[in-house]
């Protein structure tokens, strides 16, 4: 890729698509060949004469799908049978929402590690189910000290979010908690980037505009002893037994996002699955990192290098009035979406599983460049 145009080889032509490198946290890149089957197949599936979108959900065609995606993801994580995968809508804004409604059972209490915005957006959600305990009082720059996490015999839950997109902090650890207290987490921007112990986590939920698939797709995997937890007043589409018990099709699921995350498991897996993923997101991150330790100070980082996130690099520029002028001369060199989140500003890079690793070192070279040139 040279200048946001990506030369590919297509049936022994040479095809040129203007594809420029995508840093966006959400709605993220997706995979070039997943999206060019999707235009293919969208009007008329393998011959049938419809569009995937017109089917009926329960037919034979779909119900194939949406069995091989659970498949699929059981395969890339090695999920084991204790666990059940469940394919939703809502987002994590839901299921912050749907964790204490389906875990709580009679417990008072849950403990929260907040690290970030979205743990905090999804403690106080709990807040109005439960008491919360708060685990520790961590800044925005690191994250909690594994010594630090204490939680009571009684708690609910440990909940977790393992990357905070915005504050660009990652979990580099699981923590800690009584064997008698399920470990939650959201992984909704490191889902299928790395490995994700299922012994050590009894729930874990992520929405599929990062790694995994177009918005309107949620994924819980959730061990089955939990199932049946929630209370009666619990409504029926926020129960997750609902939902396994009817293999995830309660009501008409995403089929477009299912069809697409079904695609994106094929081609992970393709890729060499989890581990490849994993190794590509270091060499990634690295890149960009890089660029900002050799910087001067001309670029900031204020996170622990320890915990910082390979999904998501946020910085700022020792110059502040430089930012806009920054994203400007980025999005000419096919550079886009490298704007930070509202509620903290600067910049942020989002290195999701279909960043070609040649995007992020684009970027880390754009960067030196832009250094010279105006520091």
């Amino acid at each position: 890729m040279e200048g946001g145009r990506l030369e590919k080889q297509a049936g022994g032509r040479s095809k040129v698509m203007n594809r420029v490198y995508n840093f966006a946290p959400g709605p993220g890149v997706l995979p070039v060949p997943v999206l060019e089957q999707l235009a293919r197949e969208l009007p008329d599936y393998h011959g049938t004469g419809m569009s995937i979108l017109e089917m009926s959900h329960r037919g034979a065609i779909f119900t194939q799908i949406i069995r091989e995606t659970r498949d699929l993801l059981r395969e890339l994580l090695n999920v084991p049978e204790t666990h059940e995968i469940l394919l939703l809508q809502g987002g994590g804004h839901l299921q912050f929402a749907m964790v204490p409604l389906n875990l709580l059972g009679a417990a008072a209490e849950a403990s929260y590690i907040v690290n970030g915005i979205w743990s905090k957006k999804a403690a106080a959600e709990a807040g109005k189910f439960c008491r919360v305990n708060i685990i520790g009082t961590p800044s925005r720059s690191q994250i909690p000290h594994p010594d630090s996490i204490n939680v009571p015999n009684d708690a609910a839950y440990l909940y977790y979010c393992m990357n905070e997109t915005i504050n660009g902090l990652e979990f580099n650890y699981i923590p800690s908690c009584p064997d008698c207290v399920p470990l939650v987490s959201d992984v909704s921007s490191d889902f299928l980037s790395r490995p994700i112990d299922f012994k050590r986590h009894a729930l874990v939920f992520a929405g599929a505009q990062k790694n995994f698939g177009p918005a309107g797709l949620t994924v819980v995997i959730v061990r089955k002893d939990l199932l049946g937890l929630a209370g009666d007043t619990c409504p029926t589409m926020l129960n997750y037994e609902v939902h396994s018990q009817s293999g995830s099709m309660y009501n008409t699921p995403p089929v477009f996002c299912i069809w697409a995350a079904n695609l994106v498991c094929k081609w992970l897996l393709n890729e060499g699955g989890v581990d490849v993923m994993n190794e590509r997101a270091a060499t990634r991150s690295k890149l960009v990192y890089g660029a900002i330790d050799k910087s001067d100070g001309f670029y900031v980082n204020t996170i622990d290098p320890s915990a910082r996130s390979r999904m998501n690099v946020v910085f700022t520029l020792r110059e502040e009035a430089l930012t806009e002028l920054f994203v400007k001369e980025a999005g000419d060199h096919g550079l886009v979406n490298l704007k930070g989140h509202r509620l903290v500003g600067g910049l942020r890079a989002s290195l999701y599983n279909a960043m070609p690793v040649e995007g992020a070192r684009v970027l880390s070279e754009f960067m030196a460049d832009f250094a010279v040139r105006h520091g």
